[in-house]
Protein backbone atom coordinates (compact mmCIF):
# COMPACT_ATOMS: atom_id res chain seq x y z
CA UNK A 1 0.00 0.00 0.00
CA UNK A 2 1.23 3.41 -1.02
CA UNK A 3 1.84 6.22 2.06
CA UNK A 4 2.67 9.74 1.31
CA UNK A 5 3.69 11.45 4.52
CA UNK A 6 3.89 15.01 4.28
CA UNK A 7 6.01 17.34 6.75
CA UNK A 8 7.55 20.90 6.55
CA UNK A 9 4.53 23.75 6.72
CA UNK A 10 4.00 26.02 8.95
CA UNK A 11 3.25 29.67 9.65
CA UNK A 12 6.25 31.88 8.03
CA UNK A 13 6.76 36.00 7.47
CA UNK A 14 6.94 37.36 3.87
CA UNK A 15 10.11 37.01 2.56
CA UNK A 16 10.48 33.64 4.47
CA UNK A 17 11.93 30.01 4.28
CA UNK A 18 9.96 26.45 4.51
CA UNK A 19 11.28 23.42 3.06
CA UNK A 20 8.16 20.39 2.67
CA UNK A 21 8.97 17.23 2.87
CA UNK A 22 7.00 13.87 0.98
CA UNK A 23 8.05 10.64 2.80
CA UNK A 24 6.87 7.73 0.18
CA UNK A 25 6.59 4.20 1.68
CA UNK A 26 5.09 1.10 -0.76
CA UNK A 27 5.88 2.14 -3.40
CA UNK A 28 8.19 -0.48 -4.83
CA UNK A 29 10.60 1.58 -6.79
CA UNK A 30 11.79 5.38 -6.00
CA UNK A 31 12.02 6.48 -9.55
CA UNK A 32 8.37 7.71 -9.75
CA UNK A 33 7.80 10.64 -11.07
CA UNK A 34 6.60 13.19 -7.92
CA UNK A 35 5.40 16.31 -7.61
CA UNK A 36 3.34 19.06 -5.30
CA UNK A 37 0.07 20.60 -6.09
CA UNK A 38 -1.54 23.68 -3.75
CA UNK A 39 -4.68 24.87 -3.14
CA UNK A 40 -5.80 28.45 -1.57
CA UNK A 41 -9.49 28.86 -0.20
CA UNK A 42 -11.59 29.55 -3.03
CA UNK A 43 -9.18 28.42 -6.04
CA UNK A 44 -8.54 25.63 -7.93
CA UNK A 45 -5.66 22.63 -6.92
CA UNK A 46 -2.74 24.28 -9.11
CA UNK A 47 -0.06 22.04 -9.79
CA UNK A 48 3.67 23.68 -8.60
CA UNK A 49 6.70 21.84 -9.17
CA UNK A 50 7.34 17.96 -11.16
CA UNK A 51 10.29 16.38 -10.75
CA UNK A 52 10.68 12.74 -12.96
CA UNK A 53 12.22 9.65 -11.98
CA UNK A 54 15.78 10.95 -13.83
CA UNK A 55 15.44 14.24 -12.13
CA UNK A 56 14.11 16.58 -14.27
CA UNK A 57 12.25 19.20 -13.01
CA UNK A 58 9.24 21.54 -13.89
CA UNK A 59 7.74 24.72 -12.27
CA UNK A 60 4.86 26.84 -12.60
CA UNK A 61 5.68 30.55 -13.68
CA UNK A 62 4.29 32.12 -10.40
CA UNK A 63 7.34 29.85 -8.42
CA UNK A 64 10.18 29.47 -10.63
CA UNK A 65 13.71 30.74 -9.19
CA UNK A 66 11.74 30.83 -5.92
CA UNK A 67 11.16 26.92 -5.14
CA UNK A 68 13.18 24.25 -5.88
CA UNK A 69 12.25 20.60 -5.66
CA UNK A 70 14.33 17.79 -5.09
CA UNK A 71 14.34 14.02 -3.95
CA UNK A 72 16.59 11.97 -2.00
CA UNK A 73 16.22 8.39 -4.21
CA UNK A 74 17.85 6.37 -1.41
CA UNK A 75 14.72 7.61 1.15
CA UNK A 76 12.27 7.83 -1.22
CA UNK A 77 11.49 11.23 -0.10
CA UNK A 78 10.52 14.41 -2.12
CA UNK A 79 11.09 18.03 -0.89
CA UNK A 80 10.00 21.49 -2.11
CA UNK A 81 12.38 24.29 -0.84
CA UNK A 82 9.99 27.73 -0.79
CA UNK A 83 12.21 30.90 -0.65
CA UNK A 84 11.15 34.66 -1.00
CA UNK A 85 7.95 33.09 0.16
CA UNK A 86 4.62 35.64 -0.66
CA UNK A 87 0.97 36.18 1.22
CA UNK A 88 -0.51 34.58 -2.34
CA UNK A 89 1.78 31.31 -1.90
CA UNK A 90 -0.72 31.03 0.99
CA UNK A 91 -2.39 27.26 0.73
CA UNK A 92 -2.59 23.69 1.47
CA UNK A 93 0.09 21.88 -0.28
CA UNK A 94 -0.12 18.52 -1.39
CA UNK A 95 2.86 15.60 -2.67
CA UNK A 96 1.75 13.31 -5.29
CA UNK A 97 3.46 10.48 -6.80
CA UNK A 98 2.20 8.86 -10.35
CA UNK A 99 2.82 5.39 -10.62
CA UNK A 100 2.14 3.46 -13.66
CA UNK A 101 -1.79 3.00 -12.70
CA UNK A 102 -2.59 5.26 -10.14
CA UNK A 103 -1.33 8.81 -8.63
CA UNK A 104 -1.52 9.10 -4.81
CA UNK A 105 -1.90 11.83 -2.67
CA UNK A 106 -0.15 13.10 0.85
CA UNK A 107 -2.64 14.20 3.42
CA UNK A 108 -1.29 18.08 2.99
CA UNK A 109 0.47 20.31 4.78
CA UNK A 110 -0.67 23.96 5.46
CA UNK A 111 1.42 26.89 4.52
CA UNK A 112 0.45 30.39 5.70
CA UNK A 113 2.50 33.58 4.69
CA UNK A 114 1.68 36.52 7.09
CA UNK A 115 3.34 39.48 9.10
Amino acid sequence: QVQLVESGGGLVQPGGSLRLSCVASGTGSALYPMGWYRQAPGNQRELVASISGGGSTTYTDSVQGRFTISRDYAKNTGYLQMNSLKPEDTAVYYCYLQSILSRYWGQGTQVTVSS
